[in-house]
């Protein structure tokens, strides 16, 4: 079991947890499981709550600061950033608009979901998020603009569901930090960069006890709530997700590199295989940069300036198919509470969702950490991450691969505008393999 990746130590722990649960509700260990297991589910949902905030103040930061070299290519920055919010904006849209058409939440019945509103409500306020929409249905047009900008930045940062605030703040802070002398903003870069790498740490350690909170999760789950429409619906949201990641990745990336760039389906598919096989194998976009770099390069034909900028900063910002994943994780919980998200609610979490993505680390399951920022913006009860939690693993790797194959399309699209989309090189001898 040491040796055992970590996925596969939380596919264990859900299986596991699953067998417990099953069997509690057999014996009558209901009580026991809540009482003795359950509690630790609840601390690793806390543990993925408390990094939340540092994660992205310190993620969004390093993100936009790090962008500094678009002073001196500021044609190939703007355009790189002005595709790469596009296509996350678009990706975010497909899936909303694939949870909505097909309502897996909606699958769950009616008794079920009353038992998980009596059972949720009080200690995740999901009774006063409704209460709240409600109230902002009476809001003037504009409001929405008027609550993006906070009036104090600690209050902000002290609640979840005010994170478009912190976002806005922290994208003004970093770009402040750009257009202020490198020398002056060098103590400032350097410090919010050792915050970042040891935030990532953190979620390193909350990680490994991921199969622990995992089996926790599933084994009060079973417990709490035994009826089967629950993995009836969760079955139907991880077809939502995988049937939008395809699309994207099968369709729309290939296409928008065909209609820009002239490139025909097989040259693209051939040429960015061997890197969203490793993003699937390592769910890193970070990991797997080298490899895409490399098939960019030398198989698609990408000048190595454009490949050596908008790759790397694509595995920072660009993170289409996890945003995907949040917008369609929001609303099946959202339809498992029975709350019925408006259609500003839902640009809500384009917006959010989108933004949230610049600040997500390319590292495997930082996704579900800035899914808790998309569920408290939008006032959907953070206790459907219990719901969503075990499944997250396989979708992440299948995420990883959207994420990956939008950085490379992006990269020949910048190319292609800037002249510097070239035939690619004579396919060098182990270029692929060596990678790993």
């Amino acid at each position: 079991m040491k040796n055992l990746a970590l996925h596969w130590k939380i596919i264990i722990g859900m299986f596991a947890g699953i067998l417990f649960g099953a069997i509690a509700v057999r014996t009558g260990w209901q009580e026991f499981t809540i009482d003795w297991i359950k509690p630790f589910g609840v601390i690793f949902i806390n543990l993925l709550k408390l990094i939340a905030m540092p994660l992205i103040v310190a993620s969004l930061i390093k993100g936009v600061s790090d962008l500094k070299d678009i002073s001196k290519l500021s044609k190939m920055g703007g355009r790189t950033i002005a595709i790469y919010l596009m296509t996350t904006m678009i990706s975010v849209s497909v899936g909303l608009l694939v949870v909505n058409i097909v309502k897996p939440g909606k699958t769950i019945k009616e008794a079920t979901r009353i038992e998980m509103m009596e059972k949720f409500g009080g200690e995740n306020g999901a009774g006063d998020k409704i209460a709240l929409a409600e109230q902002q249905k009476q809001s003037g047009p504009l409001q929405a603009l008027v609550d993006l900008v906070p009036n104090n930045i600690l209050e902000a940062a002290a609640d979840n569901g005010q994170m478009l605030k912190v976002i806005f703040f922290v994208l003004m802070f970093g770009i402040g930090m750009i257009l202020i002398p490198e020398s002056e903003a060098a103590p400032v870069k350097s410090f919010f960069d050792g915050i970042n790498s040891v935030i990532l740490k953190i979620i390193d350690l909350i990680m490994e006890c991921a199969p622990i909170g995992v089996f926790a999760l599933m084994a009060s789950l079973i417990v709490e709530l035994p009826s089967v429409d629950v993995f009836i619906a969760l079955l139907w949201y991880a077809a939502c997700v995988v049937f939008g990641l395809g699309f994207m990745t099968i369709v729309f990336y290939p296409s928008m590199v065909k209609l820009f760039t002239g490139c025909g389906y097989a040259f693209f598919a051939k040429g960015i295989a061997p890197a969203q096989l490793v993003a699937f194998s390592t769910s890193s976009s970070a990991a797997t940069l080298p490899v895409t770099m490399e098939r960019a390069e030398e198989h698609l034909g990408v000048d190595d300036e454009v490949a050596s900028f908008v790759l790397p900063i694509g595995a920072t910002i660009n993170m289409d198919g996890t945003a995907l994943y949040q917008g369609v994780a929001a609303v099946f919980i959202a339809q498992a509470f029975n709350l019925e998200l408006s259609l500003s609610a839902q640009l809500g979490i384009v917006m959010t969702a989108t933004l949230a993505s610049i600040g997500t680390a390319a590292v495997p399951s930082a996704g579900m950490v800035m899914l808790v920022i998309i569920l408290g913006q939008a006032g959907i009860p953070e206790a459907g991450l219990a719901l969503i939690f075990a499944i997250d693993r396989p979708l992440d790797m299948l995420r990883t691969v959207t994420n990956v194959t939008s950085d490379t399309s992006v990269s020949m699209l910048v190319a292609k505008s800037l002249g510097k989309l070239g035939e690619p090189s004579a396919e060098p001898v182990n270029a692929v393999t060596d990678q790993g």
